[in-house]
């Protein structure tokens, strides 16, 4: 991913700390899989599978954040290599928070299970937005391999459809709380759920801004998109 140095040691290890956070990536779908799967299947033992993935994820962050401050305090990077030894560790960080939000649905899912009022709501509705969700952190992890800034503005783009299907599906939560006040503790965890899944966009979205970051040396960070679309361009 990195352009060529003077020194070969250099490119090593830039190679080296970003195929790390691709091992990371991988990791952290296969955390999100799993717990789409256990929210879809209702399934105990699946969640569980994602509870105990958290502590190799947290263990892989602290081994590149490691691996990064060595490199910046021995090779003190300048301009382009600076920015991509910064965005690796927001990425990091990124994809840390996304196994975070996996760990939220394992936990709430065993709520739900164990709240035995699971199949009198909505759950179901959530499979749009997380298959949306895994989809654009997949898109944001092949595009930041490539350092392919269209495809980032296209999953800047596609983050809004998750927005969308959050707002509808708290609607049709606040409907069944309405309808039925016995509902509203499990539904409160659907909420919960649901902005897990949410966020789980954003973070694809802020690894997209990173690579634009990368590339263009621009921070489009809370930026309208036709600013974005130029700063590409």
């Amino acid at each position: 991913m990195p352009e060529k140095h003077i020194s070969a040691q250099f490119d090593t290890e830039l190679n080296g700390v970003s195929s790390r956070v691709m091992e990371l990536g991988g990791l952290v779908e296969a955390q999100l899989h799993r717990a789409i799967h256990a929210l879809q299947h209702l399934s105990r033992e699946t969640a569980d599978e994602v509870l105990e993935i958290e502590a190799r994820v947290n263990s892989m962050e602290v081994e590149i954040d490691r691996e990064l401050s060595s490199i910046i305090a021995r090779r003190q990077p300048t301009a382009g290599d600076l920015r991509l030894l910064i965005a690796i560790s927001k990425t990091t960080a990124n994809l840390e928070r996304v196994g975070d939000e996996a760990n939220k649905i394992a936990r709430m899912v065993k709520s739900i299970i164990e709240s035995g009022t699971a199949r009198a709501l909505p759950t179901s509705d959530l499979r749009v937005a997380s298959d949306l969700a895994a989809g654009l952190l997949r898109k944001a992890l092949d595009a930041f391999v490539r350092l392919d800034t269209a495809a980032a503005v296209t999953i800047l783009k596609e983050d809004d459809l998750i927005d969308r299907e959050f707002d509808g599906f708290v609607r049709k939560l606040i409907t069944y709380m309405m309808e039925d006040p016995r509902t509203i503790s499990a539904s409160l965890d659907l909420l919960f759920l649901a902005k897990a899944i949410e966020r789980i966009g954003d973070h694809a979205k802020n690894i997209a801004e990173f690579i634009i970051y990368i590339v263009k040396g621009a921070d489009v960070r809370h930026t309208s998109m036709d600013k974005i679309e130029s700063a590409v361009r």
